[in-house]
């Protein structure tokens, strides 16, 4: 994954819930062309920071050592986008589990800025087990990360 779109999870709630957070500056690469002399966080990138969240909320509610598998994001629904993000802002994403039906998940997403929503929407997601390590190293490292300021420890697999 080339662009990281959280910067830290802010809450996790096994197999219901999670927020998080991403702080759009002025140096993200994407601004530089999106828009000159208006620069605006693009609403895919808001959709992708909560496909983020929500794919780190089914992967950690639903993985074990022994059934392994990684979530894709496989349909985006009723995506509405209501205000902008622009540098300096503090985006707040939340994600909701609404339904689980092995291998597939749907969640429910909002965005935030200054307890203003400006994006929300409907994600879908397929478990899939995937024969990589260095993904999986990957993930681990990047969910440790993003829990670097939790209180307890979660298992990462």
């Amino acid at each position: 994954m080339r662009y990281f779109l959280l910067d830290q999870v802010t809450e996790l709630a096994i197999g219901e819930r999670a927020c998080g957070i991403k702080c759009v500056t002025l140096s993200d690469e994407i601004l530089h062309d999106h828009f000159p002399d208006f620069p605006t966080h693009p609403g895919a990138m808001i959709v992708e920071g909560a496909a983020q969240l929500a794919g780190f909320l089914v992967e950690m509610s639903f993985n074990t050592p022994e059934n392994l598998r990684r979530a894709l994001l496989t349909q985006i629904e009723l995506a509405r986008f209501h205000e902008r993000a622009v540098p300096g802002a503090r985006v707040e994403f939340s994600v909701k589990l609404l339904s689980f039906r092995d291998p597939s998940a749907q969640l429910q997403f909002e965005a935030r800025v200054d307890e203003r929503r400006i994006a929300r929407g409907m994600l879908m997601f397929m478990l899939q087990a995937v024969n990589s390590e260095r993904l999986h190293e990957q993930r681990r490292m990047l969910y440790r990360q993003w829990m670097r300021e939790f209180p307890v420890a979660y298992p990462v697999y």
